[in-house]
């Protein structure tokens, strides 16, 4: 698996269990739904996330 497909694979378990969260736990956690959103957002246009730099680090070729 490439960095690529491990952050699409891993934003959209967050998006995921956010929602579910927010559902049946405190709406409180579709604030990181929209975190994670934003932040697939902006690394559209930055080609750079927090998350593939820790996926690098953590041996995940690019």
């Amino acid at each position: 698996m490439n960095v690529d497909r491990a952050i699409r694979l891993i934003g959209g378990g967050f998006v995921a269990a956010s929602v579910v969260l927010g559902m049946y736990v405190h709406p409180g956690f579709y604030w990181f739904t929209l975190f994670v959103g934003l932040n697939l957002f902006q690394s559209a246009f930055s080609n750079w996330c927090p998350m593939m730099a820790i996926l690098r680090k953590a041996g995940l070729q690019g």
